[in-house]
């Protein structure tokens, strides 16, 4: 019957908190341990404040997706270690080749 029975490190991990990379465009890496239902935005605010950057300047993904406000560990289904991929938000783009 004990070998039904999941670990603690495996329940931890299922109801409550995760530890994630945040790595910039640089390759500086910082780890945030937060619950698997909390809002990714805070987050994104508490790394933004950390390396001294706007929130509104840069960009996270996950998995090559832009991460929106109200998503969370658990909706993206992320598990522990996984990384988040930060980007300088990047205005304008029409390049040469647009110009007439």
């Amino acid at each position: 019957m004990a070998d039904d029975q999941p670990s603690q490190e495996e329940v931890k991990e299922e109801n409550g908190t995760i530890n994630i990379k945040v790595v910039s465009q640089a390759g500086e890496e910082v780890f945030f341990k937060i619950k698997k239902s909390t809002k990714l935005s805070k987050l994104q605010g508490a790394y933004a404040n950390k390396v001294g950057k706007d929130v509104q300047s840069i960009r996270f993904l996950y998995d090559g997706q832009r991460i929106t406000d109200d998503e969370t560990p658990a909706s993206l289904e992320m598990e522990e270690g996984d990384t988040i991929d930060v980007m300088v938000e990047q205005v304008g783009g029409a390049g040469a080749a647009a110009r007439p």
